[in-house]
């Protein structure tokens, strides 16, 4: 999520109440193994089911009469045993800067045709709004890279030298997309300027090809999987509110089965059958809450507490979409959809429940351009900022991972009721009903013994089987439709802990431990009290304005499941790292950051097969010292530390922390150009190139490093997002220098 980190503004919505609070994969190795050492990704089950030959059998010997003798060459392949790249300086420039021995081209910008026969982005001549739904969308953030096999034209997690890469699109630099430039005023909105906006949402599809000699990656623009799925796209729900959709019923769409567009799609995910999820994260800010009268659109106070939750406020006038009323371009629902209040007699006359429909996971098939994306409602109605699997094992089920992004809010799981089964690969929307759409559904709570020092925590089902959900006094609900569609309440009910705004989630392939990244809160310590798992309330030396206080660097917190089993309703837990400025007085930088990988706000996260750990930053408190950053790590294991001391205010807070690590073990890989986020991380599977998205750069970023251009487009003086692909000169594995043989 784009964090502005305005100290002073009331981000929290949560007036609940509640407490605040193996090692590297061989190369002779049988199927079995290979399932149970690897990541739950597609990339393991893939390889898994395409080996022959292998036993069942783990103890089975090689009876081949000649056995192939053990290479004595290094697995480039295998996970570093530290980092060896040089370390990028700290550096607020207006460029994009990799480690020496790298290389990178931007590969996309905002705006970029999706298809050859669509002229190229000019901002002397910006592109018809209505364009963009097949032009590359606005603000890049999450992504996965989906390889293809060329003959079948589907899903191999194998393949490097083509593949769709997906993406999605977060939000808008509305002053930068739009021809009028920074004199657009939503109050004036036109119908071009709102179709721009609706279509430049949402997710890209964009079929890539990588030289596996040069490793030089390029867009196929001529391919008919390149392909928009925006704001405006017809999508279906699936899951248990299909069985009582009474709270997603529109004009639009009467019974309830299908909306209509997918919004602020911040982090992401991807499933082992090879299908991408979006998450939709703060839909509250798109959408309008209005009527001729001047009381405005009020409720019974059951229905204005769901709604206050999800933080649409009476008169809200969102995006201001809504205003278009004479459309000549598109349909009148287009626009009225927008606004979410009750204007006629039935729900299924108006758009009250607008706001219903956004806030879910939305599985896409990237390989399926004729069906219409899933809206997953098992996995609950709230700000998603990323959605990650459990390593997939044969036989298992498979866990939904999930973050909250405001302050105070919750993580979440999903525990499939069905097996996982490696045939499904490559079974599309229908393996999704399989393994999406029936299990629990659960928040988590965090706790800590500081005198046996011990970190357990609880998974507690939201379902009408908690008597605390049952129970509500502030909403009584009604079903386990109504408790999946106002998630944040039921997880209020349950008695879930408040933390730092949670955003991604990695799963390690390791050992399948979850890590999950607390970007900040200017509010922990004051509106919210300090707990073991969100420990830290300092204020920012360095800020001559005193606005900077709370956590105001955050943390990374992982846990691991009980008995290693995803079904488990406990886990153990510690902080992994703590952001913080390499000179923060030692209760703050209780990691030991240097400056070699001292960072502040972790975002995004993501780890590649190999358990390298990719960390992302959306910063605004260290941006006077340095512009947002990726670093890399090897992390170790829950527990694998001890209990410190954080500066909590005044007073002091004992919190179960992980290991330190070195600079060997965790340093900085890229800095972005001055004023953007990092967003935004995946890999081609042979790890030769490496894809990341610069959002909403300043300065006139990309055009002043247009050497590196491979997107296209004229008279560069508006900063444009933009999606860049790193390489390594001499062609070699990103990251994996400590592999190598070292050259005489």
């Amino acid at each position: 999520m784009t964090d502005y980190l305005d100290f002073n503004d009331d981000y929290d919505s949560n007036n609940s109440g509640n407490a605040e609070f193996t090692q590297i994969l061989q190369k002779n190795i049988n199927r079995r193994e290979l399932i149970k050492k690897t990541a739950g990704g597609a990339v393991a089950l893939t390889l898994a089911a395409s080996l022959t030959g292998c036993s069942d059998d783990d103890d089975e010997p090689n009876n081949s009469d000649n056995p192939t003798p053990p290479s004595t060459e290094p697995d480039l392949t295998a996970k570093p045993s530290s980092l060896k790249f040089k370390a990028v300086e700290k550096n607020t420039l207006e460029q994009f800067s990799v480690p020496e021995g790298y290389e990178f081209k931007i590969l996309h910008a905002v705006g970029d045709p999706l298809n050859s026969s669509l002229p190229v982005w000019d901002e002397n001549n910006i592109p018809s709004g209505i364009s963009y739904e097949r032009r590359v969308g606005d603000n890049h953030d999450g992504m996965t890279f989906f390889g293809m096999n060329a003959a079948k034209q589907n899903y191999d997690a194998t393949v490097s030298d083509q593949g769709l890469l997906v993406m999605n699109h977060e939000y808008l630099q509305r002053g930068d997309l739009h021809p009028r430039g920074n004199a657009f005023d939503p109050k004036d909105i036109t119908e071009d300027e709102a179709l721009r906006e609706i279509y430049a949402h949402g997710v890209s599809i964009v079929h890539l090809k990588k030289d596996p000699d040069t490793q030089a990656v390029s867009v196929d623009l001529d391919s008919p999987f390149n392909r928009r799925i925006t704001a405006a796209s017809e999508i279906e729900f699936r899951g248990p509110v299909t069985k009582n959709p009474t709270l997603v019923q529109t004009a639009f769409s009467p019974t309830g089965l299908i909306t209509r567009g997918t919004i602020n799609n911040c982090g992401n995910g991807y499933t082992p059958w090879g299908t991408y999820l979006t998450t939709e994260e703060n839909f509250n800010q798109y959408i309008a809450r209005q009527t001729e009268d001047d009381a405005g659109d009020v409720r019974d106070a059951m229905t204005e507490h769901a709604i206050s939750r999800y933080k649409v406020s009476n008169k809200a006038s969102g995006y201001n979409w809504q205003s278009i009323k004479a459309p000549t371009l598109s349909s009148v629902d287009m626009f009225s959809r927008w606004n979410t209040a009750a204007l006629a007699d039935t729900a299924q006359e108006d758009y009250r429940n607008t706001i219903n429909t956004f806030g879910w996971i939305v599985e896409i098939d990237p390989f399926d351009n004729r069906s219409r994306p899933v809206k997953r409602t098992a996995l609950g109605r709230f700000a998603h900022e990323d959605c990650r699997v459990s390593r997939a094992i044969e036989g298992k089920p498979l866990a939904f991972y999930m973050g909250d992004d405001s302050q105070g809010e919750y993580i979440y799981k999903f525990v499939s009721a069905t097996n996982w089964n490696p045939s499904d690969i490559n079974g599309g929307y229908a393996a999704g009903d399989k393994y999406m759409d029936h299990g629990k559904f659960y928040v988590a709570k965090f706790d800590f013994n500081e005198a046996t020092g011990e970190a357990r925590g609880e998974w507690l089902e939201l379902s009408m089987n908690n008597p605390k959900i049952t129970s509500y006094e502030k909403y009584q609900f009604k079903d386990q439709v109504d408790i999946l569609v106002h998630a944040r309440l039921a997880a209020d009910a349950a008695g879930a802990t408040k933390m730092d705004r949670p955003e991604w989630v990695a799963v390690n392939p390791e050992n399948g431990e979850v890590y999950v990244t607390l970007t900040n809160n200017s509010q922990r310590g004051t509106g919210h009290a300090i707990d073991a798992a969100n420990p830290r309330q300092y204020s920012d030396d360095d800020d001559a304005t005193n606005r900077l206080s709370g956590n105001i660097n955050g943390h990374i917190i992982r846990f691991r499941e009980t008995g290693d089993d995803v079904t488990a309703t406990s886990f153990t837990w510690d902080i992994f790292l703590f952001g913080a400025e390499a000179d923060s007085i030692p209760g703050v930088n209780l990691s030991g950051l240097t400056d070699a990988n001292d960072f502040s706000s972790p975002d995004g996260m993501w780890f590649d097969d190999r358990g390298v750990l990719w960390l992302q930053t959306d910063d605004g408190a260290y941006t006077d010292t340095t512009n947002c950053m990726m670093l890399a790590a090897l992390p170790g294991s829950v527990s694998d530390g001890s209990v410190q001391t954080a500066t909590a205010g005044t007073g002091t807070q004992k919190t179960p922390m992980g290991a330190k690590l070195d600079d060997s073990k965790l340093r900085r890989f890229l800095v972005g150009p001055a004023g953007c986020e990092i967003t935004g991380v995946t890999m081609t599977p042979d790890y030769k190139a490496i894809f990341v998205n610069v959002q909403h750069p300043g300065g006139t970023w990309p055009a002043n490093q247009a050497e590196n251009l491979i997107s296209t487009g004229r008279a560069y003086s508006r900063p444009r997002s933009a999606t860049v692909v790193i390489t390594r000169k001499d062609g070699g594995v990103i990251a994996g220098e400590s592999l190598e043989t070292p050259k005489a």
